[in-house]
């Protein structure tokens, strides 16, 4: 548990000062056993890296006695000053502060990460045939509304080819079958490998990962999936519930594993509806809240404010 005492340093960080005017900002996201003194250290940490707090977020687990934390913050000092604005620069910047702060990790037994803010990370979506989701993500990140660089698309059919080239991006049409679906999981790793892929967005992707593909990709992939109360499975879903005269549709974004559609949930999105939507409208209804919540899921995942927690997933915000 954290002493209310601690949090002042962070907080006169933020409050005490005008905001430095700096381009060199970074984010430190770590999980690890709560205890009397973490927010004080990594606080002096940072103001001894002469390190401005911009935004901080904590979470202490009293019930498994475990504590969660996200700094966004800016160098001002001589870090600042080795950011040289280009890739070489910004990569250097990074490995010192890791360099750095890696003692103070080990003395509190932490599983963190920390990355420059803003960073776009590197994805890669999976689709069939639904476009909804693709194209939703396809314009959010080419506006720069979501920190992400799509580095590939894949699919198991053609349909979609023309969609991801005229935004640019490269698209790999990877048939399924049961026959082929070993090799075609080969592949999609071995793209994955190729490209950098740091995270694998399943779009509406009606295949079925295997186990060692769900191995292979723990915490880095997440799916969407319809969700309405009461839930739906099998064909035509939103039919169904149209036929049980649904109040609410909605979708959830969770992290993908061995057991299908029960991954660890990251974003929900319901929408209330009555008896006048038809299934068409049900349908429509229903596209929106998947592509929201696949946008919240994925936008957080890039900002490094997802820490899984067993099954269960802390999203500091």
């Amino acid at each position: 548990m954290i002493r209310t005492e601690e949090r002042p340093t962070a907080e006169r960080q933020v409050r005490g000062a005008r905001t430095p005017a700096t381009d060199s900002e970074f984010v430190l996201t770590f999980h690890c056993p709560d205890a009397l003194g973490i927010v004080q250290s990594v606080a002096d940490f940072l103001l001894r890296q002469e390190c401005y707090i911009v935004d901080l977020k904590q979470f202490g687990d009293r019930t498994a006695g475990h504590f969660f934390m996200r700094v966004h913050f800016a160098a001002t000092g001589d870090t600042a000053g080795d950011i040289t604005g280009n890739a070489a620069g910004d990569a250097a910047a990074v490995e010192q502060l890791r360099d750095s702060f890696a003692p103070l990790a080990g003395q509190w037994g932490m599983d963190w990460r920390l990355e420059r803010h803003g960073r776009r990370q590197r994805i890669l979506v999976m689709v069939s045939r639904y476009d909804h989701c693709l194209n939703d993500l396809l314009v959010r990140a080419r506006s720069g509304e979501l920190p992400v660089e799509i580095a590939a698309v894949v699919s198991n059919h053609p349909d979609l080819e023309g969609l991801a080239a005229w935004h640019g991006v490269p698209f790999h049409h990877i048939p399924v079958t049961p026959e082929t679906k070993p090799e075609a999981e080969a592949k999609l790793l071995e793209l994955v490998d190729a490209s950098a892929v740091e995270l694998v967005v399943l779009a509406r992707y009606m295949q079925v990962l295997s186990d060692s593909a769900t191995a292979r990709l723990a915490g880095k992939a997440i799916n969407i999936h319809h969700s309405f109360l009461p839930s739906f499975k099998g064909a035509k879903p939103y039919h169904q519930a149209h036929e049980r005269g649904v109040k609410t549709v909605g979708a959830t974004a969770h992290y993908v594993n061995s057991e299908l559609d029960e991954g660890p949930i990251i974003a929900q999105q319901v929408i209330e509806v009555d008896h006048t939507y038809t299934p068409a409208d049900l349908v429509s209804v229903g596209k929106d809240a998947e592509c929201k919540a696949l946008t919240n899921a994925v936008r957080w995942h890039a900002e490094g404010r997802i820490i899984l927690s067993g099954n269960r997933t802390v999203i500091l915000r």
